[in-house]
């Protein structure tokens, strides 16, 4: 329930678990003995030891092993990058916009990761998130069954048949919802917030154990709608899901920074 993040973060490539911070050090570090040369080009042990650290704050291994595996890996990149610029790659244009567009990437994730820490979220702030999330899921859920078809006609001809007994399982065979309807329609349990707001509504008025008596119109089509259970709402305990309100403040929080920097910015 708390799955649906904005991905703001994403389309500007910024992960904010990545040590951006890191790498624009690693990037200014001043040179070091290198661990290895490549055609009398040296490999630079900052380079070496920024990967470690990315992953280490991964929660992997930092040993003898690990950095044999990284430096050979950074042998063979080196080995292909030296090719390919002797092939004149790095001259091309595709190539030459590719490098401006990965610089700023990664200038907008050290900007980014710098705001972040300057702008900490507090834990007042991610229960204030958890209060609201939570009251807009409402305190219950239905265990519900549609059948959805193309037309009013069909939709009204379906309740007829359920009035004279026919099973809401085997009508629902005539269901377009691919989803639901090899499972007799059934769309398990759900708060109404799931669903759009007509067939939200038509959800919560009915009895346990009733199905609407008029077909309910929606941008999908026409359902026919039956209510199996109703109970409390089952919402996760704030400690739990403290690490997925935190991404979600900060990805506000990013995207207001954005939007503030866009209004100050002349666009033409």
């Amino acid at each position: 329930m708390f799955s649906h993040l904005v991905r703001l973060l994403a389309a500007l490539s910024l992960c904010v678990s990545t040590p951006i911070g890191a790498q624009t050090a690693a990037q200014k570090a001043p040179a070091s003995k290198p661990v290895g040369t490549v055609n009398g080009k040296p490999i630079p042990k900052s380079r070496l030891d920024f990967i470690v650290k990315q992953r280490t704050a991964q929660g992997q291994p930092d040993n003898e092993q690990a950095r044999k595996a990284i430096l050979d890996n950074l042998i063979t990149q080196e080995v292909v990058a030296q090719e390919a610029d002797r092939k004149g790659f790095s001259k091309s244009a595709d190539v030459r916009v590719q490098l401006d567009l990965m610089r700023q990437q990664v200038l907008v994730q050290a900007l980014v990761q710098d705001h972040l820490k300057t702008h900490p979220v507090k834990d007042e702030e991610m229960l204030a998130e958890y209060t609201k999330l939570k009251a807009s899921r409402g305190d219950k859920e239905y265990k519900a069954r549609h059948i959805l078809v193309d037309k009013d006609s069909e939709a009204t001809e379906i309740i007829a048949q359920l009035k004279k007994g026919t099973k809401f399982e085997d009508l629902a065979k005539q269901s377009k919802d691919p989803g639901s309807k090899e499972k007799g329609g059934d769309l398990d349990w759900n708060s109404p917030t799931t669903f759009v707001k007509p067939f939200a509504e038509a959800l919560a008025k009915l009895e346990k154990g009733k199905y609407t008596e008029t077909p309910v119109q929606t941008q999908f089509g026409w359902h026919v709608i039956q209510l199996d259970d109703v109970r409390s709402m089952q919402f996760p305990a704030f400690d739990s899901v403290k690490p997925q309100l935190l991404s979600r403040i900060q990805e506000q929080e990013v995207q207001k920074f954005v939007a503030e920097l866009r209004s100050k910015a002349k666009v033409e």
